[in-house]
């Protein structure tokens, strides 16, 4: 490789011709959790092969394996499969010696894309359902549902797209589920305008009577911003039996309950010198014209530099101060921004390019299983170890991507990692862990 130069008076000369080498030597460590959890295997179990059995080379679940586990390690281009689909480690983690055939290629993982339809897509949500059921030792008494949606741009004709014009661009706004310690949940692809009561109203009741499937007393809680606070919405809360915490947007109504308090806040405020900021709380009952009965509602005033600021929320839940319910339940909804990054950026969930709808739908879910396979990776760290926070590519940088040679004996296959490797504690130390994760 020209462009080298050189050290100690000796030529560099880099060629790609190391043979049985590969750059992602801790995919491994993915494929243990991917087996644990069965991913590809139950979302495989929803789809209808219409292929000849006995011409079959590459079955669904393996298909499907592949693909996450590419995308777990960096490689969202589905173009990518045609020189991994000979990588020895990717060979290994789906169960095939480094000297045997071929992976699969881009075009068949394409065709997969392309072959369910919209009912076997209701399945495989389903079965992603399942699988956050399944991924808790025990049954939880509460658990809480962080519901939230991105923009994702297009660039080409595909199906369900439209203009948005707060962000100026073609793309889909889809729906995305989180529980409150960052399992994913949900993922439906939709056009990119706002929710409407009735749309939020459907696709929750969906949800929520797919985890009571599986857990029929668990108390669940909705929490989410002013997109969802419509009267549908509260109304389905109520009939379903489900808590709720909702952002409501400012209307003139609810500012008359706090204008005193918006003076006194900002006057207050500027009698102590040196302070920041300032925040105080009230509550009380009123609703919209629309909604069937009065509601609790928490108003948050805060005055600094800028001016007075005021947020509302409105909830069912009937304990708790004010301060509590918006500072300590309210606000770690943020954290859902969180999980939504790393989703879309460290994991490529906005690579929505195929034509289909149904084809971009089955790639939300297949980035939502890579993201299960890091975060499940994530959660066997040590609680109080800073592993147990870092952030997707943080994982993939440190423990995915590790330089591996391999070598295929007679009888055992010998995986050479880099004795320098400032991790390999930390990577013996998940694998160790393995047998903890649940499903």
């Amino acid at each position: 490789m020209p462009g080298l130069s050189s050290v100690g008076g000796k030529l560099l000369i880099a060629r790609f011709d190391g043979g049985q080498l590969s750059s992602d030597g801790g995919l491994l460590a993915l494929r243990e959790v991917e087996r644990r959890l069965g991913i590809a295997d139950r979302l495989a179990a929803c789809i209808d092969d219409p292929r000849s059995p006995e011409r079959v080379r590459h079955r669904l679940a393996a298909i499907l394996r592949f693909r996450m586990l590419m995308i777990a390690a960096g490689y969202e281009d589905g173009n990518d499969a045609d020189s991994l689909r000979h990588d020895p480690v990717f060979k290994l983690a789906l169960d095939t010696l480094p000297e045997g055939a071929p992976l699969c290629s881009q075009p068949t993982i394409s065709r997969l894309e392309n072959l369910p339809d919209v009912r076997a897509l209701l399945r495989m949500a389903r079965a992603m359902v399942g699988l956050y059921c399944a991924s808790f030792r025990q049954v939880p008494r509460r658990i809480v549902l962080d519901i939230d949606d991105t923009f994702d741009a297009v660039h080409g004709g595909q199906q369900l797209r439209l203009f948005n014009a707060y962000y100026d661009e073609y793309g889909f706004q889809p729906i995305v589920v989180f529980d409150g310690e960052g399992r994913p949940v949900a993922a439906m692809l939709r056009p990119a305008r706002r929710p409407t009561g009735a749309e939020a109203r459907a696709f929750l009741r969906r949800l929520v009577r797919e985890i009571r499937g599986h857990w029929p007393r668990v108390e669940i809680l909705i929490r989410a911003d002013s997109h969802y606070c419509a009267p549908e919405v509260l109304d389905l809360c109520r009939a379903e039996r489900l808590d709720f915490l909702l952002g409501v947007a400012s209307t003139t109504t609810l500012r008359r309950h706090v204008a005193a308090l918006e003076q006194s806040t900002a006057a207050r405020r500027a009698a102590m010198p040196g302070s920041d900021k300032l925040r105080r709380y009230k509550e009380f009952l009123d609703g919209a014209g629309s909604w069937s009965r009065v509601e609790r509602i928490i108003a948050r005033v805060e005055a600094g530099p800028q001016g007075t600021d005021t947020r509302f929320v409105v909830t069912n839940l009937a304990g708790g101060t004010p301060r509590q319910i918006y500072e300590d339940l309210y606000c770690v909804r943020g954290q859902a921004e969180n999980h939504i990054k790393a989703w879309r950026r460290h994991l490529a969930a906005d690579r929505t390019s195929c034509s289909r709808a149904t084809a971009n739908q089955l790639r939300l879910m297949l980035h939502t299983g890579a993201y299960w396979l890091l975060w499940s990776l994530r959660s066997l760290m040590p609680k109080r170890s800073t592993w147990r926070v870092a952030q997707f590519d943080t994982l993939r940088l440190r423990l995915v991507k590790l330089a591996t040679r391999v070598v295929a004996l007679k009888t055992r296959v010998m995986l050479h990692l880099p004795s320098a490797c400032p991790d390999k504690v930390v990577l013996r130390l998940a694998l160790e862990r393995m047998p903890r994760l649940t499903c």
